[in-house]
């Protein structure tokens, strides 16, 4: 397999995803409303939108901050950040809006994947768009010239319109969201490899078009 030497790494990542949460009448009410409400909740205080914010990329190890603002603008407001990875939801933090009706919350996430985010205020329940994404550094490599028509270990052959890695373990057709400068891709494992200079992944020609990748570097993965 063709693969370059020299790994170089990259920087910190960052991101932001965005949220407009609105009350309605198809919005069930919380099982335990109580915890989540405060005195002022009255029919002409309660929660009417959540303007919220989070970082959406994160490193492993980091902490993300959800942040946002309360309409109508009230202090107090009990707020609770949860996140989804498997299974269920889980509390992740809790918060009370300040003045103006801001809040902010921070959580460091347990591990490495992609997660599910929800704010929940009053009796709004909302998911934050595009959730977030825990990254690791790993090094990366490509191939693909003089290669093209060579069949691949998951199956099918190797061309320049090929999207996909090479990877030494993990299963094929897993899926590998990568990251690398400010753009992202989602592919499958389609080969094995690389076998040389301790690197993690071969990535294909049309993958590293598609990242903007060099030779050889560091791309973050949320495997």
């Amino acid at each position: 397999m063709f693969t370059h030497m020299n790994v170089r790494g990259r920087g910190m990542l960052a991101g932001a995803a965005t949220l407009t949460l609105a009350a309605s009448a198809a919005i069930p009410a919380f099982a335990a409303e109580g915890e989540l409400s405060t005195n002022t909740d009255t029919k002409a205080s309660a929660v009417k939108t959540v303007n919220a914010k989070a970082r959406s990329d994160v490193r492993r190890g980091n902490a993300t901050k959800v942040r946002g603002a309360i309409k109508p603008s009230v202090a107090g407001r009990k707020v609770v950040v949860q996140a989804k990875r498997r299974g269920g939801w889980d509390t992740v933090a809790r918060t009370k809006t300040r003045k103006g009706g801001r809040f902010s919350a921070s959580w460091k996430p347990a591990g490495m994947g992609d997660y599910k985010v929800r704010v929940r205020s009053g009796k709004i329940e909302r998911k934050v768009r595009g959730g977030v994404s825990v990254y690791r550094p790993a090094a990366a490599s490509w191939y693909g010239p003089g290669l093209y028509g060579n069949g691949l270990a998951c199956g099918g052959r190797l061309s320049g319109g090929t999207l996909g890695v090479a990877h030494k373990s993990l299963p094929c057709g897993s899926k590998v969201k990568l990251r690398h400068g400010g753009r992202k891709v989602t592919v499958r494992v389609v080969d094995r490899g690389p076998y040389a200079g301790n690197r993690e992944f071969d990535l294909t020609a049309a993958t590293k078009r598609k990242l903007g990748f060099g030779s050889t570097g560091t791309v973050w993965t949320t495997r």
